[in-house]
């Protein structure tokens, strides 16, 4: 029989990827999908079968709620898993300011129900948990780079929400012998990121730029760095951590740090757009130096007629601040290399390349039909 496995939050980039990776493992995958009057379930379609097509069928998905006990009892109750992986999460860090009682109770009281109903179930020798901790609990860094065994200092509702999720999974572990691990998972992106994240916001708006349907893009804090990773490299390691004699926790990431402001620029940089910056602060400005004709054409397809050195392309703006900033994250993942054997495999560069024809792609496509009498309302269009 294949192990099952359940998902929480299996719409998600790393919840797609991840039921992707276990079913070319052989594995029954359930998945928990939040209700919504809008569908969106574009990352898992293809692995979507209609209901009345026969044939081995390894892939579910069902309706539920991280904030509803009875949901997550019964679902687990009813498959039975050998391994569930809670990704489910408002992971937003900007937004979990807004809503913080719903980013507590999601987030930090979620893991708890799960945790609570293995335990109540009985499945305790049968069940391993993976919870999806985060880099943002090391918030304002008391050493770098940072490890297992660094302080934690949460600066927003979201990471304090996951520092409760991430104690409540050591404690049942001690406490009740389950098979529950953390992986603090430092920022990991792809193609199917959230538009709303800040590296696939930069990306798309690159794209959107370089076919002339956009002016500028809008961003916060240029000065932060963040530790950036391919989400497919980081769901091979949460898979890992469950197949380990013995639970444990593990801090994933690359070991390298990028400031936003060099993000900004390698993108740029990706499409032939070399990229200056000048002021300060608020008044910081990102202006086209040059562009290379050969490689515009080459990526995009086009000339970059509507485009010109000494263009004003990015502007900062004060409302993406945060109340309160996290400014540098790089990890240290000795210990899931050595006892996990796990490497990544992408670079920074592949990521921003793979995510930067992508989008470009997207918006050919979007425009196309648009064009030919059909209009696509992207997810980032829904929002507003």
């Amino acid at each position: 029989m294949p192990k099952v496995a359940f998902i929480t939050g299996v719409t998600g980039q790393d919840g797609a990827y991840l039921a992707e990776f276990l079913i070319e493992k052989g594995y029954t995958v359930w998945g928990l999908k939040r209700r919504t009057s809008l569908f969106n379930t574009d990352r898992i379609d293809h692995l979507i079968k209609d209901e009345h097509e026969v044939g081995d069928r390894r892939f579910h998905f069902l309706y539920g709620d991280m904030t509803d006990s009875t949901t997550i009892i019964r679902t687990i109750q009813q498959i039975q898993p050998d391994e569930i992986y809670n990704l489910a999460a408002m992971s937003h860090v900007k937004v979990s300011f807004d809503i913080p009682e719903y980013t507590a109770n999601a987030d930090g009281i979620g893991a708890l129900r799960i945790l609570e109903a293995v335990r109540l179930l009985g499945l305790t020798e049968k069940t391993k948990i993976y919870q999806a901790s985060t880099s943002e609990l090391y918030g304002k860094a008391q050493e770098v780079p940072q490890n297992e065994k660094t302080p934690f200092y949460p600066r927003s509702p979201y990471a304090v929400a996951k520092l409760y999720a991430y104690w409540i999974t050591m404690h049942y572990r001690e406490a009740y012998n389950i098979f529950a691990c953390n992986g603090i998972l430092f920022n990991h992106e792809s193609p199917v990121r959230g538009e709303t994240f800040v590296t696939r916001k930069i990306t798309r708006a690159v794209a959107r730029i370089s076919l002339g349907l956009q002016k500028k893009l809008y961003l916060g804090n240029l000065n932060a760095k963040r530790d950036w990773g391919h989400a497919k490299d980081y769901v091979e390691a949460m898979y890992l951590i469950l197949q380990q004699d013995e639970p444990d926790d593990y801090v994933i990431a690359t070991g390298v740090t990028t400031e936003v402001r060099e993000f900004v620029r390698k993108v740029f940089a990706e499409i032939g757009i070399k990229l200056g910056f000048t002021g300060s602060n608020e008044q910081e400005e990102g202006v086209i130096a040059s562009i290379n004709n050969d490689i515009f054409e080459g990526k995009v397809g086009a000339k970059p007629d509507h485009l010109r050195a000494g263009q004003v392309v990015v502007e900062v703006d004060p409302k993406y601040y945060r109340p309160t900033e996290v400014d540098l994250l790089i990890g240290d993942s000795t210990k899931a290399k050595t006892k996990l054997g796990w490497i990544p495999k992408y670079t920074l560069d592949d990521i921003m390349k793979e995510m930067v024809e992508s989008d470009i792609d997207l918006m050919k496509r979007e425009e196309c039909l648009k064009n030919g009498g059909f209009k696509i309302v992207s997810r980032l269009e829904e929002k507003r």
